[in-house]
């Protein structure tokens, strides 16, 4: 695989609570010069982005990081991102819900919030750190049941990030039509390949430009 290959699966990150306007327009211009998937970036930055970078797919993110806002805060907040330009959602589940075993009022949520995404991509992230298998295999259900694109697996502000042993599970449990998200502390070009190899088909990473940028005529 090379170089531009491997960065076609990449959404290229930046969420840190301290991002300024310069630094997302450098890892806007990554964007375009390297061809990543796209650009998660805080919802602020979205409608700014929009208006610069007229070509860009735009990614966002709701309800984040800690995904305990009431459903219809993150419907209202997935509306003006799309109005603002997003193409595509990633959303954090409740993790309350998870754990009092809320799972039908976890679906009702996605689907609410695909409703909102107006046609759009939709990725729900689970944040796995805090989860046992049991309830890993039931927002497998959800996000499957709720009519989303991807199930993601963390946010990248967790107590943990991607492992291979999560994506596994999901593709065991997840629907026909839901893809997988690998994010939270992939930091190397053998690690982006390994996700990949295992089934994801986005990677959520910040460092994945500088990493392979060298490399871009070359196998990696």
């Amino acid at each position: 695989m090379t170089g531009k290959e491997l960065l076609s699966y990449v959404d290229h990150t930046l969420l840190k609570p301290v991002a300024t306007w310069e630094e997302i327009k450098t890892l806007c211009d990554e964007a375009v010069a390297y061809h990543t998937a796209s650009v998660c970036i805080p919802p602020d930055f979205v409608g700014m982005v929009h208006n610069a970078y007229l070509d860009l797919t735009i990614c966002t993110v709701i309800g984040f990081p800690l995904g305990y806002q009431t459903t219809e805060t993150k419907v209202n907040e997935t509306k003006q991102a799309i109005a603002d330009g997003a193409l595509e959602i990633d959303m954090v589940v409740n993790l309350g819900d998870v754990k009092q075993k809320s799972f039908h009022a976890i679906t009702e949520e996605i689907k609410a919030i695909k409703a909102a995404c107006d046609g759009h991509i939709l990725k729900v992230i689970v944040e796995a750190c805090y989860l046992i298998d049991r309830e890993k295999i039931e927002l497998c259900k959800c996000v499957t049941d709720g009519g989303a694109d991807f199930i993601k697996t963390s946010t990248g502000f967790g107590s943990g990030g991607a492992t291979l042993e999560d994506v596994e599970l999901f593709k065991k449990y997840i629907g026909p039509h839901v893809q997988i998200k690998a994010a939270g502390g992939i930091r190397s070009i053998e690690a982006m390949k390994a996700y990949i190899a295992a089934g994801c088909t986005r990677i959520g990473a910040s460092a994945a430009v500088a990493l392979v940028k060298n490399h871009l005529e070359e196998d990696v």
